[in-house]
C-alpha cells in the first residue's frame, strides 16, 4: 500500500468484524433510512434462501436469543459488513486496503473482488451449517500474551486468535475450555467467554474444512483488486493465496492473526482505519495500537457501540462521515 504525501488525506482502510462482535439491534437504525445500506442488506438476504425471512425478522426486531449461534451470527455479520462497505463506498470513498477478522475476511474477499457475492454467500451458508454440526464449543477472551498462555492450556484448547499483544482468544470444546478458564482465573488472569457457541479457529473445525473444500474448488477465485491484509496469515494476501481454495477452506480452522495483520498494515503507512462492523469491536482493538495512539494513524467507526443510547446510535453515522471528509476525502457526499 502506497502512502500519501503528508499534506494529503490518509488512505482509508475498511475493517470487517467477526464472530463475537454481534449484538441485538446492530445496524437496524440504518435499515429503511439509508437506501444504499438497505439495498445491499436485502441483496444478501435475497441470496440466503429460506433462512432469510427469519434472519431479517430477527434483525429488525433486535432479538438476542440464539444470536451467538453460527447459523445466525455469521450471516448477519457478513450482511452487515457488506452493507456498511457499500454505504461507505457510496460516499465516494475508495478504500486503499481491507482487513477482516474471521468471517469478516469473507466480506473483504467480496469487496476486493476475490469472489462474487453470490458465491461468497453460498459458501458462507454451507460453512455455517457445517460449523453448527461440530461438538459444542466456544472461545475465551484472555488478557495475556498468546506465548505465555500456550504452556498453560489443557489438551483440546488452542490459540484461536491473536488480537493484540495482550488480547488473545482461546478456542476449543466446552469442557476443556472451562478447564482452561478455571486454570487461568486461578492464576489471576482476566478472562471471559466470547460470544460464540462453536469452537471456531480450532481443530473442531477440521470437518468443516473437509466438507467445504470441494465446493470451493469449483468456485471462481481471482487475485484481489484492492490490497487485502489477511488475518489468516498476518500479511497481505498474495495472488496465489487468493485463488487457492485450500486457503479459504482452511481459514475457519486456522488461528486469526488480526494483531499481526494490523501491525503489518500500519507499518506500511499511515491510514484512516474505518471499522465497518458492529459494536466498535475492531475500533477498540485498533485504538490501542502505537501507530494510532501516536496520532500517525486514526480510527473511526461507522456503527455505534453496543448498548448505546438512542442519541449515540443515530449520531455515529454522520460523525463517521464528517471525520472521513475532514481527513480530506472531498469526494464524499455533502
Amino acid at each position: 500500500m502506497e502512502t500519501t504525501a503528508p499534506s494529503g488525506p490518509r488512505p482509508v482502510v475498511l475493517m470487517f468484524a467477526g464472530q463475537g462482535a454481534q449484538h441485538p439491534g446492530m445496524g437496524r437504525h440504518l435499515y429503511g433510512t439509508e437506501p444504499v445500506f438497505t439495498a445491499a442488506l436485502e441483496e444478501v438476504f435475497g441470496l440466503l434462501g429460506p433462512r432469510a425471512r427469519r434472519l431479517r425478522a430477527d434483525f429488525l426486531a433486535g432479538r438476542a436469543d440464539g444470536l451467538d449461534d453460527a447459523e445466525r451470527a455469521q450471516p448477519l455479520l457478513f450482511a452487515l459488513g457488506y452493507a456498511t462497505a457499500r454505504l461507505v463506498r457510496g460516499w465516494g470513498v475508495r478504500p486503499a486496503a481491507l482487513l477482516g477478522h474471521s468471517v469478516g475476511e469473507a466480506v473483504a474477499a467480496v469487496v476486493a473482488g476475490v469472489m462474487s457475492l453470490p458465491d461468497a454467500v453460498r459458501l458462507l451458508v454451507a460453512r455455517t451449517e457445517a460449523a453448527a454440526r461440530t461438538p459444542p464449543g466456544g472461545m475465551l477472551a484472555v488478557a495475556a500474551p498468546a506465548g505465555a498462555l500456550a504452556p498453560l492450556l489443557p489438551a483440546g484448547v488452542v490459540i484461536g486468535a491473536v488480537n493484540g499483544p495482550r488480547q488473545t482468544l482461546l478456542a476449543g470444546a466446552d469442557a476443556p475450555l472451562a478447564e482452561a478458564e478455571r486454570r487461568l482465573r486461578g492464576r489471576g488472569v482476566l478472562c471471559r467467554r466470547a460470544r460464540a457457541r462453536q469452537g471456531f479457529h480450532s481443530p473442531l473445525m477440521d470437518p468443516v474444512v473437509a466438507s467445504t473444500l470441494p465446493d470451493l474448488a469449483r468456485t471462481p477465485l481471482r487475485p484481489p483488486a484492492v490490497r487485502l491484509y489477511s488475518a489468516c496469515t498476518g500479511h497481505p494476501l498474495t495472488p496465489a493465496q487468493a485463488v487457492d481454495p485450500r486457503f479459504w477452506a482452511g481459514q475457519i480452522a486456522a488461528p486469526v492473526l488480526f494483531g499481526p495483520a494490523l501491525d503489518r498494515l500500519l507499518a506500511d503507512g499511515d491510514v484512516l482505519l474505518v471499522d465497518a462492523g458492529p459494536g466498535e469491536s475492531l475500533l477498540s482493538l485498533a485504538r490501542r495500537h502505537p501507530a494510532v495512539t501516536s496520532g500517525r494513524s486514526d480510527v473511526v467507526a461507522v456503527l455505534p457501540p453496543a448498548r448505546a443510547d438512542t442519541g449515540l446510535v443515530h449520531a455515529a453515522l454522520p460523525a463517521a462521515l464528517r471525520r472521513i471528509r475532514a481527513e480530506g476525502h472531498r469526494s464524499c457526499v455533502q
